[in-house]
């Protein structure tokens, strides 16, 4: 958890000297976050379901993609009337994508590691833009790291259902 809480702070300081204000912003959401799925990984009231990695309920879907959207556009206006952001589409986007992912984590929800996949794929192209390679660099092995997530948490999800 000391690293997990000193490098949103790195990650954050570079954003904010690139102009990558929402990206700065939600390393602070990425330590709550964390706080938050930590605390709803170890603390929920036993189930039988505990402990279950599991796919997004469709019916969730059309609410998911309307928090994206809300936050999408809130973020954005954010970043167009507030800041002197030059990336204002994709910064938003990834934040708002972030949003959703850190939450679809905090509930063990397979699909999150796509939403994460997107977020990495959106961050080198942004990365690499804003002149910072090396983080390119480190969210393209996200995208792997994603890939690798989704394929293990698909068959772990599998396997609970043959299993129950």
């Amino acid at each position: 958890w000391i690293i997990g809480a000193i490098m949103p702070l790195v990650h954050g300081i570079l954003y904010l000297t690139s102009g990558i204000y929402a990206d700065a912003a939600m390393q602070l959401y990425y330590v709550a976050a964390g706080i938050y799925g930590l605390v709803v990984w170890r603390r929920a009231p036993k189930k039988k379901d505990d402990g279950i990695i599991k796919h997004t309920p469709r019916s969730w879907i059309v609410s998911l993609v309307a928090v994206y959207a809300v936050l999408h556009v809130a973020i954005y206006f954010f970043l167009t009337e507030c800041t002197d952001s030059r990336v204002p589409v994709f910064d938003s986007m990834s934040t708002a994508l972030s949003i959703v992912a850190m939450w679809m984590l905090s509930r063990k929800l397979v699909e999150q590691w796509l939403v994460w996949l997107v977020v990495d794929m959106i961050s080198v192209g942004l990365y690499i833009y804003k002149g910072i390679p090396v983080t390119a660099g480190l969210y393209t092995l996200y995208c792997i790291l994603a890939v690798v997530g989704y394929m293990r948490w698909r068959r772990v999800a599998r396997e609970s259902v043959v299993g129950a």
